[in-house]
């Protein structure tokens, strides 16, 4: 499987923000990070980084509750957006959650692309499916990352992967850019890194 070699520049964390309105100044390029709960989020942000503990992990779904900003060389913004989906927490906590969510996709100006996380064992998922389409509606710009690729056999993951397509394919055309990895492996975290670094050249 692929291995993680690529050096990366300097990440610091910047702050955590409750609400919009407390968000740092919209000015420099950002990259959002967000998927269901236990996903793996936090875990392929700090395979991506290299960095072992820039982003807090935890067996506790839910965990990242606040917008986390990180900066890259100064020069662009890392975010680590609360999840979607929980099913631990209380309908007015949710709703709070998604007004946070929201607030930040439909009004940062600086977003340039959010990642939706999706854990690549599961078949697609309705909350995965309903959260991509109201992204695509909202004219976001994104990209799925599906993680935890060595949990499954080469064939799994082909396998999986076409449902995905077959799946996506129902609405989308053409299909939304996608990246399989694994934090476990480093596998597929240099593309989606690569990835990530060419769009910022085009925005700085």
């Amino acid at each position: 499987m692929e291995r993680i070699h690529e050096p990366r520049p300097q990440v610091t964390f910047l702050k955590s923000s409750p609400g919009v309105g407390q968000l740092p100044p919209a000015t420099l390029p950002e990259v959002a990070f967000i998927g269901r709960s236990n996903v793996g989020k936090s875990s392929l942000i700090n395979a991506l980084v290299q960095r072992k503990e820039l982003a807090k992990t935890s067996g506790t779904p839910g965990k990242t509750q606040l917008i986390n900003h990180f900066s890259v060389a100064d020069r662009w913004y890392l975010v680590d957006l609360p999840g979607y989906g929980y099913a631990q927490v209380s309908q007015a906590r949710r709703k709070q959650f998604e007004d946070l969510i929201w607030g930040y996709l439909e009004r940062r100006s600086t977003l340039l692309v959010l990642l939706v996380l999706i854990d690549l064992r599961h078949p697609p998922l309705a909350n995965d499916l309903e959260f991509l389409e109201r992204v695509g509606t909202a004219g976001i710009p994104f990209a799925i990352v599906f993680t935890k690729a060595d949990k499954l056999s080469a064939s799994q993951r082909e396998g999986a992967l076409r449902r995905y397509h077959e799946t996506l394919a129902q609405t989308w055309e053409p299909l939304p850019p996608t990246y399989v990895t694994s934090s476990e492996t480093g596998y597929g975290i240099d593309t989606l890194w690569k990835y990530l670094t060419q769009l910022i050249q085009t925005h700085v």
